[in-house]
């Protein structure tokens, strides 16, 4: 059978938008200025607002939104090479990338697995002399517990780095995602909930001092043209994708709202004892940028729900601790965090999703049998 429920219709989400973009685009070309000028200052700007902080600084994609933080930091005299940044073991492996390209050594903590985010029960046992930082992984749109999270941190003089490349929008208590702890790294990529056409990234934050560095560090290690403060990189998110972002982001709300209003659907009617549906803090902490279920028959659901047109995909099938990348990290046991590797099976929540659609989604699941 056709797939009838793509994964993620990207064509038809940038579609609705199509004029504007056109005109974004448009607006830019006629400029002649393509690197650090007026569309990003603005776009920096809206974005520090939605997210409730005082900076954005717009870097090339989320990696490097993390990476960056992490070395300002070391720059600013914060951290030094060898300390130990806690980091959720079931993560995707760029927060694992980041805190290793600056020298820094990746603790695994294991996640709730009712939640896939870290757990903070799980942190105190981890914890060593060398621990001088904690990046919560806002996995699958859902935030972390933040507050809990935050106050560890400071019971234990801790840094707080936001993963938020999956939850932009998601707010617990009026307070949203990439506000919460010392700074946060947001990816827009294509395919996240906020998605450019392209590469990018930002970095938000309500430290003065580090948003300084972290400009600077973005272009080379310079504020000023032929003057490099630190050994930086050329990490500029450019004029035409901050133009394409901004039209985005005004209509990001509504499409949070369509995918609530799918995972709500879900939620509710999709009933069938061979699969765990994702536990929700609550509605305002989630924006859905994935619908991941647990099943021990993923192989044959996946096939099953292809065979009926319905796209799904495993994000992520292999953990960090046993990627080819990282061998010293390799004889880790960490049991919660293999088992959600081997079981986690994401649905379709695009929001350009028609109610058809989902009831089909919602009927495959429900039919599967062995």
């Amino acid at each position: 059978m056709s797939i009838q429920v793509p994964f993620l219709n990207l064509q038809a989400i940038n579609a609705q938008y199509q004029g504007e973009l056109e005109q974004a685009a448009k607006r830019v070309i006629q400029s002649g200025w393509y690197l650090c000028g007026s569309e990003l200052e603005s776009f920096e700007a809206e974005f520090a607002q939605y997210c409730q902080t005082k900076h954005c600084i717009g870097v090339a994609n989320g990696l490097d939104a993390l990476t960056l933080t992490l070395q300002a930091w070391l720059e600013m005299g914060k951290l030094n090479k060898g300390d130990e940044v806690l980091v959720p073991a079931n993560t995707y492996i760029a927060s694992i990338l980041a805190i290793s390209k600056n020298g820094l050594v990746p603790v695994l903590v294991e996640p709730n697995p009712n939640t896939f985010n870290i757990d903070v029960n799980n942190m105190t046992a981890s914890l060593s002399g060398k621990t001088k930082a904690v990046m919560a992984v806002h996995l699958y749109g859902q935030l972390s517990e933040m507050e809990a999270i935050c106050a560890f941190a400071r019971e234990h003089a801790l840094l707080v780095i936001e993963d938020s490349a999956q939850s932009h929008g998601a707010t617990i208590n009026g307070k949203k995602a990439g506000s919460f702890g010392d700074a946060a790294g947001f990816s827009f990529y294509p395919g996240k909930n906020l998605g450019a056409l392209g590469d990018a990234g930002a970095i938000t934050t309500n430290d003065d001092e580090l948003a300084n560095v972290l400009f600077a560090l973005r272009n080379y290690g310079s504020h000023k043209k032929y003057e490099n403060l630190y050994q930086g990189v050329n990490s500029r998110l450019d004029e035409i994708q901050a133009a394409f972002l901004k039209v985005k982001l005004t209509h990001l709300d509504n499409e949070i709202a369509r995918r609530r209003d799918i995972a709500a659907r879900y939620l509710s009617e999709i009933d069938n004892a061979h699969i765990r549906l994702p536990h929700v803090a609550s509605d305002e902490a989630h924006v859905w940028h994935l619908f991941v279920i647990q099943t021990d028959v993923r192989d044959a659901l996946q096939a099953y729900l292809l065979e009926q047109g319905v796209q799904c995909l495993i994000h992520y099938p292999i953990p960090p601790h046993k990627q080819q990348a990282y061998p010293e990290l390799s004889h880790l046991e960490l049991p919660i965090s293999e088992n959600l590797h081997r079981k986690v099976l994401s649905l379709p929540v695009d929001p350009t999703m028609t109610d058809a659609q989902v009831e089909l989604v919602i009927q495959a699941v429900n039919s599967f049998s062995l």
